[in-house]
């Protein structure tokens, strides 16, 4: 059971407040009976009605998919560029992004059409762990990642701390592979933290949301989240705010 506006949010009728609006004026019916008290759940069997006009209650969809580099993440792009839904074309729901992976970044990227199980994920105060891989310019050493684990100011705001790992160094190539796992979600934050500590970013990649993983997945490939990943990302989120 779900609230009436929600519901009527949800079929793209309007938005949740002009719903609440439209409820309060008269304007819905839940099975024959007009509603005007807000508070009032319903189920997918109420057959429910925006004047006079019934809505389709879609159902939630949660997926994961692996993003290969080059592909927007959007649901459209006006340069034609590849979007993440281009991969999921038997999905039916309208489904959108949770959050975003750049354009040149790979990995693990979240779809639903759940958009309080998107605000939860991505509003700053309740976001999840996320583990990236890069490819850095430079010999990496703990000592120039440490400053990233007590936050560093990235266009006048601070960064939480991240938790930060050499995985390799190659001094032949002058390239090293280092791990951060963070919990907030800036635009081009992982590139923008260790461009800060002299590593530029050459190649990135997400390998970890929460405890979702790429494991047997292929650049391209996306399978449906069940309801126990589901809750488990929900309720990470949840007690990132106690």
């Amino acid at each position: 059971m779900e609230r009436l506006q929600k519901v009527i949010a949800h079929a793209g009728v309007t938005s949740r407040r002009k719903a609440e609006e439209y409820i309060l004026a008269g304007r819905v019916r839940v099975n024959g009976k007009i509603i005007k008290e807000l508070g009032v759940k319903v189920g997918k069997g109420d057959k429910i009605e925006v004047d006079d006009v019934p809505i389709y209650q879609e159902e939630y969809g949660y997926y994961l998919l692996y993003k290969p580099k080059g592909v927007i993440s959007a649901v459209s792009d006006d340069k034609e560029r590849k979007v993440v839904t281009d991969f999921l074309p038997s999905v039916t729901e309208r489904i959108y992004p949770v959050g975003r992976l750049d354009y040149d970044t790979s990995g693990l990227l979240l779809l639903t059409n759940d958009g309080e199980f998107s605000q939860k994920l991505t509003h700053p105060s309740h976001e999840v762990d996320k583990v990236y891989v890069a490819k850095v310019k430079g010999l990496a050493t703990k000592q120039m990642l440490h400053p990233l684990t007590r936050g560093i100011k990235i266009e006048g705001r601070k960064t939480a701390p991240a938790k930060v790992e050499v995985i390799s160094v190659d001094p032949r190539t002058g390239t090293s592979i280092v791990e951060l796992t963070i919990h907030e979600g800036r635009n081009h934050q992982v590139k923008n933290m260790l461009q800060a500590v002299g590593l530029p970013v050459q190649k990135l990649k997400r390998e970890k949301y929460g405890e979702l993983t790429l494991k047997g997945l292929r650049p391209g490939d996306y399978r449906e989240l069940n309801k126990k990943e589901v809750s488990s990302l929900l309720n990470l989120a949840t007690n990132k705010t106690k």
